[in-house]
């Protein structure tokens, strides 16, 4: 895994602070609406909608499954770099997939760690990691069910040999992650692999590959529209890519029609589905003038509330950096100090001019 040099390192790490904490942010705010509709939110919070953090398990600022899934995501990514270093091979979906199977274990289901984390080679258990470690991931929050059921099975889902059928948004909501970690050559199939471990449907993984090509220039500098523009012609011919294609193509012209409404928002979709989950949060984040307005938008419709605010929050994070996001939603967010350290440790591992594997490192992220 070659180390990708590009840009301003503090404006850039700027940006990948704001793209995790961001969709954590977004994630929080729509965590307590998911699954009200548009009216039981206005008939709970008033003719604007949520606009704050509301309780949800227990605090307000509780993050969901998406947040959860998207730092296991990078957790995988960069124990993957350390194989790289460490051994000179890896298999990155398979290191992405053995942190979704920690992450699985965090939602007290069967098995247990060490069934599926014994070492025969030395008879010992694998190194878990910090990540498993902290007691706030082992809470449920309404993790989906094709993500659950594909990695009960222990087996790890591909492109090539699906899964299953699913097309679900629980692909496409954790993969910010690739396009922050990612090569201009590879971020595109790296987003699709990372999603097709569990959702096979190409609708389900086309759509993470777009977004993660999108995470990628936008942090880059590149103007969210020609992002977008760069993400579908990655899907030209591939396929079944048509109905992907069709949803993005509709969000960008839904996006130049005039003032945005929820009513539009709507029109795409409740946002349960990949395509329909992508497509409502790249028309958020096409027509906001700021990071909050965005992410207000894309929470208040009647949906997957909180895996398209996480997405548009990802996406405007990336777009507006870290010091654009609200401090009085950072102060409340669950687990804000340990997302940004997983944010600043991708920019060091993945977008610095040269990482030299370390003895903190290789314990914060064993290469197994």
């Amino acid at each position: 895994m070659p180390i990708h040099e590009a840009g301003d390192w503090n404006t850039l790490k700027n940006k990948i602070v704001g793209c995790l904490l961001g969709g954590a942010v977004g994630d929080a705010l729509g965590a307590a609406v998911e699954f009200n509709s548009s009216q039981e939110i206005q008939e709970r919070f008033g003719s604007c909608g949520i606009r704050d953090f509301a309780s949800i398990y227990g605090r307000e600022g509780a993050i969901t499954d998406d947040t959860q899934m998207s730092l296991f995501t990078a957790e995988g990514l960069m124990r993957a770099q350390n194989r790289w270093l460490d051994r000179g091979l890896c298999h990155v979906p398979g290191a992405i997939h053995r942190a979704y199977l920690r992450w699985l274990l965090t939602q007290s289901e069967t098995p247990k760690y060490s069934e599926l984390f014994y070492d025969e080679t030395d008879d010992s258990l694998l190194d878990p990691g910090w990540l498993y470690a902290l007691p706030a991931l082992h809470n449920r929050r309404a993790p989906g069910n094709s993500c659950l059921s594909s990695l009960k099975s222990g087996v790890c889902g591909s492109i090539e040999e699906p899964i299953n059928n699913s097309k679900g948004c629980g692909g496409v909501m954790r993969v910010a992650p690739v396009g922050l970690a990612g090569k201009e050559e590879n971020v595109f199939d790296l987003a699709c692999d990372a999603a097709a471990i569990t959702h096979g449907h190409p609708s389900g993984y086309l759509a993470a590959g777009i977004l993660g090509v999108v995470i990628f220039h936008i942090v880059s500098g590149v103007h969210l529209e020609e992002a977008i523009f760069i993400g579908l012609s990655k899907t030209k011919g591939l396929h079944q890519s048509e109905e992907i294609r069709t949803a993005v193509w509709r969000a960008v012209d839904e996006a130049k029609s005039g003032q945005p409404s929820l009513q539009k928002i709507e029109s795409l979709g409740k946002g349960w589905i990949a395509e329909e989950a992508l497509a409502i949060s790249l028309y958020c984040a096409l027509v906001a003038d700021n990071f909050e307005e965005g992410v207000i938008l894309a929470v208040n419709h009647g949906g997957d509330s909180d895996s398209t605010g996480a997405i548009t929050g990802n996406i405007l994070g990336a777009i507006y950096g870290r010091n654009e996001i609200p401090e009085r939603w950072l102060i409340k967010l669950e687990l804000r100090n340990e997302i940004e350290r997983v944010a600043k440790d991708l920019h060091r591992y993945f977008r610095t001019d040269k990482h030299v594997l370390n003895e903190e490192e290789y314990e914060r992220y064993p290469p197994n």
